[in-house]
This record gives structure tokens, sequence and C-alpha cells, in this order.
């Protein structure tokens, strides 16, 4: 074996034993990474909102992260028992009055609440299941989310109720933002994979692939068994 040949032979070894370790440390300090953003983005909204001699670092004399996402938990779950009561639901109602009379607040408040319902207190229905949709043209397909059957005007002018169901087709690496589509239900593959998994797939740009819950086999034999004997 020339120099040469061993001199790539130990470029390509540290370059895999490179690889390998990044794997390996990367999801770790990415992780901790997000936690601590997460952490010092909050401690930094509510720490300016408490009076400075109640800071940490005035009181103790060195300042502790954290303190303002412990202060943001304890206030929120104040403010959930206290409008669970007659007075916390009135004084609520007599704010969203208030709101209602802002033209432009009040269309940003709305918005910002039905989420906040919709994603949080779970009162109206979140993402069924994953499914593929020819999108943007016929031959193209891509990963969507069904959202619910199409309701109200909309339902009403496209067809029959089940006929169309509202779908959300997420953009690539960033879920968060897409394109809302009503499609018939006739149009779409409904897939046996989570939407954990759907979403692991659709940020990481096609290169997580969730394992197959169910074989083609293991699909024939189960929609076999379900239709009616000859």
């Amino acid at each position: 074996m020339s120099a040469d040949q061993g001199k790539r032979g130990l470029i390509a070894s540290l370059r895999g034993n490179f690889l390998a370790g990044l794997a390996v440390i990367a999801p770790g300090v990415l992780t901790i990474w997000l936690v601590w953003n997460v952490i010092t983005w909050i401690d930094g909204l509510v720490l300016p909102l408490i009076p400075r001699r109640f800071h940490p670092e005035t009181a103790l004399g060195w300042d502790i992260p954290g303190i303002g996402v412990v202060l943001f938990f304890v206030f929120t779950l104040v403010m959930g028992y206290f409008t669970k009561g007659f007075v916390g639901r009135t004084l609520v109602n007599w704010g969203e009055r208030i709101v209602e009379t802002m033209p432009v607040i009040r269309s940003i408040y709305n918005a910002v609440k039905q989420i906040a319902d919709t994603v949080l207190a779970r009162q109206a229905p979140t993402f069924d299941r994953a499914c593929l949709v020819q999108y943007p043209r016929k031959g193209l397909w891509a990963m969507a989310f069904i959202s619910t059957t199409t309701r109200g005007e909309i339902g009403a002018n496209l067809g029959a109720p089940g006929e169309t169901i509202s779908i959300f087709v997420p953009t690539t690496p960033n879920p968060t933002s897409g394109f809302l589509l009503f499609v018939p239900r006739a149009d779409v593959i409904e897939l046996d994979m989570t939407i954990e998994d759907a979403a692991k797939l659709v940020i990481s740009a096609g290169l997580v692939y969730p394992e197959p819950r169910r074989t083609r086999a293991q699909v024939a034999a189960a929609i076999n068994q379900t239709s009616p004997a000859d």
C-alpha cells in the first residue's frame, strides 16, 4: 500500500469517526441549546415585569436561570384557577367586551384565542391523521395532515357533508407554515403513520422515514378479513 493510499485511508477513517461522534453529540447539544434559549427567552419576558429588588441577583447576589419560567408557570396556574370562578369569568368577559370595541386588536385577539382554544384547550378537533395528496399538480404527491370534514358555508358549496375534507399541506423544513386545501376525500391516501412520524418526515426533508406500521401483505390480509364471504 502506497503512502497516498494510507493517507487517504486515515482521512476517511477520521472523517467516519467524526461523523459518527457528531451524530451522537448533535441531538443532545441541540436539545440543550433549544431548552436554554426557551428558558432565557421566558426569563427575558417575565423578569422585567418584576421589581428589581426581588430579582435573584439582587436578593442572593447571583443569577438563577429559570426563575422567570417558574414565575410564569405559577402565574398561569393561578390565572387558570381564578378564571374558573364566577368573578374570574366575569372579569374575562368584561375584558373581551372591551377588546371587541377595538377594530384591529379585536381581529388579532379573536384569531389568537381561537388557535389557543384549539391547540391548548382541545375545544375543537386537531389534526386527525397523515395523508398523501396530489399537490401542486397531478402526478406530484405531498405529505398533508387531515384536519376536519369541511363544514359550514364552504362545505355546503363544495358538496354533500363528508365528501370534502380540510387538509393542511406543511412546508419543509418549517411545518408551521403551509397551505389549507379543501379536497374530495377520495383524492387523498390516508396513511398509517402517526402525526409525529409524518412531522419528522417533513422537518427532515425526507431524510427520516418512519418504519411502516403494517406491510402491504398485512394490509391486504386485513382487507380480505373484513370483506364479506362470497
